[in-house]
């Protein structure tokens, strides 16, 4: 018996439901809740196993805050059909969601945006740069957020 693999947009797309939902804090049992479920289908949504109805992600988006289009935000390889959008570049690196979503990355991610000081929160970057080995002219456009 093979594993079910689920398309690479709905695994997407449950990938942020994933970690959406960690960023607040939220168990797998309290959204399952909250929509009716139980946690076993909401762990299936967030495999991408089980495709999320439009209605259903609507309303995840509005227990978990976010507009409909952050579950398709960041999107390796950008619109499924290659297509690409004015700002997008042939030859950006992808951004790798499993570095965000690892519980390393969820627990930065959540620390970080707890930082009121935007002047502390640029160090802070500019310190993981440095351990990182990076250098990185983006600094200059981050200072002015």
């Amino acid at each position: 018996m093979t594993k079910k693999q689920g398309n690479p947009i709905d695994t997407h797309v449950g990938r942020r439901v994933r970690l959406r939902r960690m960023l607040i804090g939220m168990s797998q049992e309290k959204l399952g809740e909250l929509l009716g479920l139980t946690f076993q289908q909401v762990q299936k949504y967030e495999k991408g196993v089980n495709r999320i109805g439009s209605g259903r992600l609507h309303q995840i988006g509005q227990i978990l805050g976010v507009p409909v289009q952050y579950f398709f935000d960041d999107m390796p390889g950008g619109i499924p059909d290659g297509g690409m959008g004015m700002a997008e570049s042939a030859t950006a690196p992808a951004f790798e969601m499993g570095d965000v979503t690892s519980p390393e990355g969820i627990q930065l991610n959540r620390y970080f945006y707890r930082i009121r000081d935007a002047r502390v929160r640029r160090r802070i970057i500019d310190l993981v740069r440095a351990l990182a080995g990076e250098e990185d002219d983006a600094s200059s456009v981050m200072a002015d957020s």
